[in-house]
């Protein structure tokens, strides 16, 4: 509504229309104007390209994503096959969008934990897309670390060898009692630790997730987070509200999580804390069943938004995926049309029906041809 009818209008329609409060409008205000730029600043036939790893080191308690603890001997042999058709698939992705002269814009490698992966796995998986894509019109490339405790000087060497200028270091949380009692298997150490290497490498951008409403967290907790996070000084910091997803063991075992107003407090205190210390909300969502019906939103010092994330909750650039559980976006630039295509959501259907796989993939051309 921002662009269709300006911003008076647009304010207009959230306070007496919607009933939004005036602070979360201009909360959405200020997200939309930023995505407009970054929209309007994508090439035509231009897409993304996002690689799943649904594998972690192990996995947390309040996660739903279809991810595989690879502390689980069946999940760890799954990988080498895995990563065997995933290089296949980057490839024939490939392939197809060379054919239909699309222009790769942004790169994101999510999970799962990507960082699971041994540096020699990394290393192959950047040459299959290097060697199957054209990345001279490449404006971001992301990879989701995540877990601290798999950061390594290997790892980041590879990634900067292969120009990944972003990536993501996600300590959900500075508080040791909460990191046991979700399942993180790293300590507060080891977080600030894997940041300071990270930043001795030298990449463009270091985003750093927290998470509002973790069991048995106070107020005083997350604000200490929030602090602390501040002081590293990471270009983006991601400030989620928990959600308590059916399939995860947190809802499953009914531990108490803040409460509704707790966790509004809390991200009240972090929008006050990070719009004070100049960083700018660039992007944000909700999801299901979230602690007080509330919202994530992504901060960032200026001119350090993550373009991806924006392309891909805003659908209005097409995001082509690979791998076990990911799903193809196909946004077609004269309307709102969005197409799906669904990858198998466990690795192990991924690798049996990696032919069906590829008869889906055919349906990007079917997509792009039909207009």
């Amino acid at each position: 509504r921002l662009s269709l009818y300006g911003e008076d209008n647009a304010r207009d329609w959230f306070l007496n229309t919607y009933k939004v409060s005036p602070e979360k409008t201009e909360l959405a205000i200020k997200v939309a104007k930023t995505e407009l730029k970054i929209i309007e600043k994508a090439g035509e036939k231009s897409f993304s390209l996002y690689i799943s790893i649904p594998f972690c080191p192990t996995r947390c308690s309040y996660c739903s994503f279809v991810s595989h603890s690879i502390a689980n001997s069946n999940a760890k042999k799954l990988l080498p096959e895995y990563l065997d058709k995933l290089a296949e698939e980057i490839e024939m992705t490939g392939k197809i969008a060379s054919e239909l002269g699309l222009k790769l814009e942004s790169v994101y490698f999510g999970g799962g934990t990507p960082g699971v992966l041994e540096a020699p796995q990394l290393d192959r998986l950047l040459y299959a897309v290097e060697n199957s894509f054209d990345l001279s019109t490449v404006r971001e490339y992301t990879v989701e670390i995540g877990r601290p405790d798999t950061v390594t000087p290997e790892k980041l060497r590879i990634l900067r060898l292969h120009n990944v200028g972003r990536i993501s270091i996600n300590p959900q949380t500075f508080n040791q009692k909460t990191l046991d009692l979700i399942g993180r298997n790293h300590k507060v150490e080891q977080a600030v630790k894997a940041y300071q290497l990270a930043k001795a490498y030298g990449f463009d951008s270091i985003n750093m997730d927290l998470i509002a409403g973790l069991p048995e967290e106070t107020l005083e907790d997350f604000k200490a987070s929030v602090d602390t996070a501040i002081s590293l000084s990471p270009e983006n910091i991601t400030v989620h509200t928990l959600a308590l997803k059916r399939s995860s063991e947190l809802n499953a075992s009914g531990a108490g999580v803040s409460g509704g107003n707790t966790a509004k407090q809390m991200l009240e205190y972090a929008s006050s804390r990070l719009n004070a210390s100049r960083y700018e909300p660039y992007y944000m969502y909700r999801q299901s069943k979230c602690v007080g019906n509330l919202e994530n939103v992504g901060w960032c010092k200026s001119g350090k938004d993550c373009l991806y994330n924006v392309f891909m909750m805003e659908e209005c650039h097409t995001v082509i995926a690979v791998g076990a559980g990911a799903v193809t976006k196909l946004c077609d630039p004269e309307s709102t049309n969005v197409e799906r295509i669904f990858n198998f959501k466990y690795p192990y259907e991924y690798i049996s029906g990696f032919d069906k796989i590829t008869e889906r993939k055919n349906g990007i051309k079917s997509f792009y041809l039909s207009y």
